[in-house]
């Protein structure tokens, strides 16, 4: 069995996969960086390289908050495996915004593999969540407004369910603050109404 520690290192590792930079090299033989957003987000890239690289890129970037979080519990004989989950998927969020192999800057903005996490660790209010995120996209256009509403929603159908007193209410809080400061500047944009609306292709 592996010490659970090794695999929140591991955790961080698999987060730190930076698919969006990867895409932009791939695709296109440019950082993303330096184009649209400048974010390395499947809705960046989305604008940049086109829907079917971001959904490749939407779906790995999920799948690096769900994997270590479905497959990490069973690699250790820990006590308390459902902690332990929660600090998986915790470093996996963490490595995506903070990538070292980006050298800890220019990550994502940390939704789709918190999403991905959270669709593991609670599936039902995951599901509601997303099912919200999708009404406010299609309602008002906007990806950053669809997350932070989602990013709301999800503590508070968790707190309901499980309880205030839940470590994982308190992760999904912290994680929805999170998703905050990392969307600040969406934030401003959607005050001054410059946000520009899912959809909206990048000349860059």
């Amino acid at each position: 069995m592996i010490h659970p520690a090794i695999l929140v290192g591991l955790s961080y590792l698999i987060g730190s996969i930076p698919a969006a930079y990867i895409a932009g090299k791939v695709a296109r033989g440019i950082d993303l960086r330096e184009h649209g957003s400048g974010n390395l987000g499947a809705t960046n890239v989305y604008r940049v390289l086109g829907a079917k690289i971001a959904g490749v890129v939407l779906v790995f970037d999920a799948l690096k908050g769900a994997v270590p979080v479905l497959v990490f519990p069973g690699l250790t004989d820990a006590p308390r495996p459902d902690l332990w989950a929660i600090a998986y998927a915790v470093a996996a969020i963490a490595g995506h915004v903070r990538s070292i192999f980006l050298l800890l800057r220019g990550g994502g903005k940390g939704v789709a593999t918190a999403a991905g996490a959270f669709m593991s660790l609670a599936p039902l209010p995951s599901v509601i969540a997303l099912a919200i995120f999708l009404t406010v996209l299609f309602a008002w256009g906007y990806v950053s407004l669809g997350s932070l509403t989602a990013a709301v929603v999800l503590p508070v159908i968790i707190g309901l369910r499980e309880g205030v007193r839940s470590p994982l209410f308190a992760v999904s809080a912290v994680v929805a603050a999170f998703v905050f400061w990392t969307h600040r500047a969406n934030i401003a944009r959607l005050r001054r109404g410059e946000e520009p609306r899912f959809g909206k292709k990048s000349p860059g």
